[in-house]
């Protein structure tokens, strides 16, 4: 399954407010579910909620069956539309590698979005099997980066 079909998927997922999606094709299993999530927004300086409602997250899984072994891994997407950057700066090594082991929060990548950087963090300890995207490429919202594993 090409990646600009997933996205596709994912929008149609979104669009249509469902909660758990599964297709099956071939030897590749893609589930993508959407959990909700309660975001609450403080007043400056007080800590005080001043206001609290859920928040929809895309979270994503991909399955794929190699040998009649399911192997699973979890998506890093996009959180926004931007310029994807593999290093800090061109000259420095970049965050993560194929087999690299990585830690919930470890920055992964940056987006930058309208002279913004971004950093990009995984969300689950593991090991990073692949990396979807290249350096400065155009990403998407919901667009997957990284399996991690």
């Amino acid at each position: 399954m090409e990646i600009k079909d997933m996205i596709e998927l994912m929008k149609a997922v979104s669009d249509n407010s469902l909660t758990v999606f599964e297709l099956e094709q071939g030897d590749v299993k893609l589930t993508m579910k959407r959990e909700k999530k309660v975001v609450a927004a403080y007043a400056a300086g007080t800590g005080l909620a001043v206001q609290q409602m859920p928040a929809e997250e895309p979270v994503f899984e991909e399955t794929v069956r190699t040998g009649g072994t399911p192997v699973t891994g979890n998506m890093i997407v996009s959180p926004l539309v931007g310029t994807f950057y593999a290093s800090p700066a061109p000259d420095v090594e970049n965050f993560v590698k194929v087999g690299d082991h990585v830690k919930k929060g470890q920055v992964v990548g940056i987006v930058e979005a309208m002279k913004l950087m971004n950093e990009i963090e995984s969300e689950f300890d593991g090991v990073v099997e692949e990396i979807l995207v290249s350096n400065e490429d155009t990403v998407e919202y919901g667009q997957p980066l990284f399996r991690i594993g």
